[in-house]
């Protein structure tokens, strides 16, 4: 099921890169086309913008010629193509063959436009149960060293992730926390589409279809109104596990929708000055909150600041184009930069209102909190510089003791949370249960991403060490006298 889905999903994204070459060029079976070279050739000029060399017949030597170019052209690039070889290509291999196109749409589509949102993003967009801030601590930013390319990897997978997140928060319910099960109602593409076209959907309708009945339209909309090829058939997402890559590829192109929706200057300062307006109202609301609940009770002051956070997300609907603009610093106008600094004040005034009210929960959810908040700051952190190995590897065993240490406290915070009595002697809620469902859903996100994190620890600490071997190889590479004294400085090292 997961290889046909791709074969499907790739073939369909490769023919949507393929009606701009000169001549278009269609795809009808992906395992056969490829055999030949000049698919691969035609994809990657259209993708790279260059010309490549290539032989013009057909013949065995001639196609093998072709293919090798190509990977020779990807390989140039810093692609790593991990047991992908010509021959498997020219036979038609399903799995290396869709190993391939994979590397080359994540590479040139999805990592392209995810490298400018993991350098550009501010502050995400706060939904009504989490901190504002939270997204951006998981958002990583690109490193450009070779030694670290499969690092940067899983950033941009969670850059795109972040602005899918994004754009489904502005819509109450609608939660995503990966690209597999998250889309199976088909409410995350259409939170997505109300987001970028305001007015194309009714969500409201939407919770009450079916799954299927949500995707097919979904899929009908962005192909209609936004022009988005179609890659996905409703029951390629309503299963148990959907394929993760044909979704980041589809998602991938409403991302590049964003990119290009056009707006004249004029009518971007227009939208600047409104969102100045409505943020300096935002801040005098909270101000005038924070005064008014300063001697209520726990429950009571994180209701208000839902309550709050609800109409915050909605009103912020209008602005969220000029808000999430991703320029860099030095594009930016005198008015967005202003825009920036009060929608960063704001930002921070939220998560210090979240923060304190984090600590005032009761015992012993409060430490449950503070758990929480360190192994997602350790989840979110920037992994140490390589270039200084010896050093790196005294961070990495050091994190990951600290890391494994947080784990293993895991199981027993998990089952007081669930065992957690929300009413006190007079059986009045101690806790929202929003608040309770939250916390419930981070402990499930930490899950998922645990072994993936460990993962990500060791790989730092093995690049480390093999760096370190390789820089004393290196040095040592001369006559140090007798054996004694080299066993010596074997030990001491």
């Amino acid at each position: 099921q997961r290889e046909f889905t791709q074969k499907k999903t790739f073939t369909s994204w490769i023919n949507s890169i393929l009606a701009k070459h000169t001549p278009p060029y269609v795809v009808s079976d992906l395992y056969t086309d490829i055999q030949q070279g000049h698919l691969l050739l035609d994809l990657l000029e259209v993708l790279s913008g260059q010309h490549l060399p290539r032989e013009k017949g057909f013949n065995t030597f001639q196609c093998r010629s072709n293919i090798e170019n190509a990977l020779t052209f990807l390989k140039s690039r810093s692609l790593k193509l991990i047991n992908i070889h010509v021959a498997d290509i020219i036979e038609g291999k399903p799995s290396i063959v869709l190993g391939l196109i994979w590397t080359i749409i994540f590479h040139f589509h999805i990592e392209e436009l995810a490298r400018t949102l993991a350098c550009t993003y501010t502050q995400p967009s706060p939904d009504s149960s989490s901190a504002v801030g939270s997204s951006a601590k998981a958002s990583r930013s690109a490193k450009k060293s070779a030694k670290i390319k499969e690092r940067w990897k899983m950033s941009a997978t969670k850059a795109l992730l972040l602005w899918a997140k994004e754009q489904c928060a502005l819509h109450g319910s609608v939660s995503v926390t990966d690209f597999k099960s998250s889309w199976r109602s088909g409410l995350a593409f259409l939170a997505i589409i109300q987001t970028l076209r305001p007015g194309l959907v009714d969500l409201e309708k939407a919770k009450a279809r079916s799954n299927k009945e949500n995707l097919k339209e979904a899929f009908r909309i962005a192909e209609l109104e936004l022009n988005i090829p179609r890659l996905l058939e409703p029951e390629d997402v309503d299963i148990v596990n959907p394929d993760e890559k044909s979704i980041m590829t589809y998602v991938a192109q409403f991302l590049q929708y964003s990119k290009n929706l056009p707006e004249s200057e004029e009518d971007l300062q227009e939208k600047v000055r409104e969102a100045l307006g409505w943020l300096a109202a935002q801040e005098k609301k909270l101000a005038k909150l924070l005064v008014e609940t300063e001697n209520e009770a726990y429950y009571q002051k994180y209701k208000e600041m839902m309550s709050f956070m609800e109409t915050f997300n909605q009103e912020k609907i209008p602005f969220l184009p000029v808000l999430s603009s991703k320029r860099g610093e030095a594009e930016l106008s005198e008015g967005q930069q202003q825009m920036k600094e009060e929608w960063d004040k704001v930002i921070s005034q939220i998560n210090e209102w979240k923060a304190k009210l984090d600590q005032m929960l009761p015992s012993p959810l409060d430490s449950i909190e503070a758990w929480l908040q360190e192994v997602e700051r350790l989840q979110a952190e920037e992994l140490p510089d390589l270039q200084d190995p010896f050093k790196a590897m005294s961070l990495f065993r050091e994190i990951i003791v600290i890391f494994k240490g947080l784990m293993d406290c895991f199981d027993s915070h998990l089952d007081t949370l669930q065992s957690f009595q929300n009413e006190d002697e007079k059986n009045t809620p101690l806790v929202l249960p929003d608040k309770l469902e939250e916390m419930k859903r981070r402990f499930n996100n930490i899950r998922s991403t645990n072994p993936s994190t460990f993962l990500e620890y060791h790989y730092g600490l093995c690049s480390a060490i093999a760096n370190e071997v390789k820089l004393k190889l290196n040095i040592w590479d001369v006559k140090y006298g007798a054996k004694e004294s080299v066993e010596s400085l074997l030990e001491n090292w």
